[in-house]
Parts: C-alpha cells; sequence; structure tokens
C-alpha cells in the first residue's frame, strides 16, 4: 500500500468528520497537529501516526490509539476546553503553546480555535515568553537531579527512568530555543540542527555521552532490539496497556529505530530505544527476566550500577551549560 501525505491529511478529515456525527454536538472543536501536518516527509521507516485533538466543554484528559493499517494509526487525545483558558498563559508552555501555535482546525463551529491561536501566537516569540518556556523545563529537570542527589539508594528502575526524564526535558529546554520541542522518534534526527541554532553543537556528543553511548563501541548490541521488542509485546497484550505501549505503535516505533541505525549515526537510535524500553520495563513484574535484560543493558551504559554518580555528575555540568545558554539567550 503506498502511503503519502495527501492520504493522510485524507484520513484526518474523513475521521474529524465521523467523530462529530458519533459525538451528537458534545465535540466543542478538533484540530490537526504533528508531523503530519508540519513535516514535507512525515514518514519515518515508512511508518506514521496521525496526531488529533478532540475538545470537548468538560471532562479529563485521556489518549487513545486507534490502528488504520500496519503502517499507520491515530494518537488521539481528548481535551476539555478549560485546557486552553487563558490563552496567553500558553505562551510560556513548551509543549501546548507550540501545538497551538502551528495545529489545522478540522472542526471550529463556533471559532473557539481561531479565537485561542490568535491569543496563544501574539507575543508568542517574544524573548521573555521563550527564554521562559526552556527556563521552565530546566527547572523541572534541575529539580530531579537534586532529588536523585539526595537519594542513598542504590540505582534502580525508578532512578534510571528519572534520569532520562531529566535528559529530555533539558534537551528539549534546548530545543525550545529555536523551535517547539522535540517528539521522541525524531529527537536523534533534529537535535543536532537544534543545539547548532543556538551555537552549541557540542550539545549533542554530550547528550549521547550522557546516555553512554560511548560504551557502545560496536553499535547497539542486536540482543537489545530484541529483548525491547519482548518487553513491548508482553506489556502491549496486557488488559489495559498504555497508549504509548498500544499493540498498534509497535512496528511505528521498530521502523523509527531501524531508519536511525540505517543511517549515517546508528548510535542515536539508543535515544528512543532505552526511552520506550525503560517505559515497558516498569509495568512488567519485578522478577521477570525481561527486567533482568533491561538492568545488564543499563549496567553496560552507567546508568545503574557504580558508574551511575559519574552519570549523574556529569548530568550536573550539562544542565549548568544549558542554564547559562538559557539565561544569555535573550541578550544574545
Amino acid at each position: 500500500m503506498r502511503i503519502h501525505r495527501q492520504m493522510l491529511l485524507d484520513l484526518a478529515e474523513d475521521t474529524v468528520s465521523q467523530r462529530v456525527k458519533e459525538e451528537e454536538g458534545a465535540l466543542v472543536a478538533a484540530y490537526l497537529h504533528g508531523a503530519v501536518l508540519l513535516e514535507e516527509e512525515p514518514l519515518l521507516g515508512r511508518t506514521a501516526d496521525i496526531d488529533l485533538v478532540l475538545v470537548f466543554a468538560d471532562g479529563e484528559p485521556r489518549r487513545e490509539v486507534v490502528p488504520v493499517v500496519d503502517e499507520v494509526h491515530f494518537d488521539i487525545q481528548h481535551h476539555p476546553e478549560s485546557l486552553y483558558q487563558p490563552p496567553r498563559d500558553l505562551r510560556t508552555q513548551a509543549w501546548l503553546g507550540h501545538t497551538v501555535c502551528t495545529f489545522e482546525p478540522l472542526y471550529d463551529p463556533d471559532h473557539f480555535l481561531a479565537f485561542v491561536q490568535a491569543g496563544v501566537r501574539g507575543l508568542f516569540n517574544e524573548t521573555e515568553n521563550v527564554r521562559a518556556r526552556a527556563q521552565a523545563l530546566l527547572s523541572q529537570a534541575r529539580q530531579i537531579w537534586l532529588d536523585l542527589q539526595g537519594d542513598p539508594t542504590e540505582p534502580d528502575l525508578e532512578t534510571a527512568r528519572a534520569y532520562l526524564r531529566a535528559l529530555r526535558k533539558t534537551a528539549n529546554a534546548v530545543a525550545c530555543l529555536s523551535g517547539p520541542p522535540l517528539t521522541e522518534r525524531r529527537f536523534m534526527l533534529a537535535f543536532p540542527g537544534r543545539a547548532e541554532a543556538v551555537g552549541r553543537a557540542g550539545l549533542h556528543d554530550g547528550l549521547m555521552d550522557l546516555l553512554g553511548a560511548g560504551e557502545l563501541d560496536g553499535g547497539l548490541p542486536a540482543a537489545w532490539l530484541e529483548n525491547w521488542e519482548a518487553a513491548y509485546e508482553t506489556v502491549a497484550a496486557q488488559e489495559e496497556p498504555p497508549a504509548d505501549l498500544h499493540p498498534a505503535r509497535r512496528g511505528y516505533h521498530r521502523a523509527g529505530f531501524t531508519a536511525l541505525l540505517e543511517s549515517e549515526r546508528p548510535a542515536e537510535a539508543l535515544w528512543p530505544l532505552l526511552n520506550i524500553w525503560t517505559r515497558a520495563i516498569k509495568r512488567l513484574p519485578a522478577k521477570d527476566q525481561a527486567r533482568t535484560d533491561w538492568a545488564v543493558a543499563c549496567e553496560r551504559l552507567g546508568l545503574l550500577g557504580e558508574a551511575f554518580p559519574a552519570r549523574l555528575s556529569g548530568l550536573d555540568a550539562y544542565l549548568d551549560a544549558v542554564e547559562e545558554l538559557v539565561e544569555g539567550w535573550g541578550g544574545e
């Protein structure tokens, strides 16, 4: 089956039209965002997801994944209308603020989305708002580092998960100085350019060092991809798997890894592999063999075991460098 951008756009419009009929007036608005809208080539490894948001008058935020074909699925967020009020506050929110600035309305009968988008776009790229978005991410990352620094226990699954969250927030603080935060699958494809855009190309290599990529002289071990897939399949088979580990997303994630492994910088596949693998392990029993396989990989990378304090010290230095960058960015 030949998949192309226009086909994905048509699928999005058709799905929203169907949801409008099904919701019988409950739907306030709907919009498209993400790679299908923003990337000239939304496919990566011949797969894609279609990111939709459905806005309702009230209710709790939730997420659903809807398969289309093996290569394509919908990733649909349900948002209450209150999440967008007041619009000016979204100017300092890295994720939702950028989404609102760039989304394409697919259903907006009362011009709710038009009003919100106009309110967010005004002054969105002013220096103080850009810096505020980056600093918010950095503050969260620094707090994680402080919590880890004061933790007297041996590094474990929760420690590694927290460390990876801190890395993601710190790197996205850099990315937010020149554009939107980066999604997981395309993170390492885009981060080098974002680091160069703010005159800090070395931050890319620093990020890879903090992941432990320097310990992989021969590239990613083939067994790691097999172990990740086994863990993922176990979680996806559970009665209520989380949306990010939905069965429909397994091939999507694997295709992203493969595309990176076949690129000029194959070690960068470590970023999505490690992040998704760790989330899957969280959902498995403590004595599951999959946890042991994951722990062995993390010890080799220095994310567990005796080498972890050195990684934590490196994160401190990396945070210092990014904090200085963000503080001085407005003046430059």
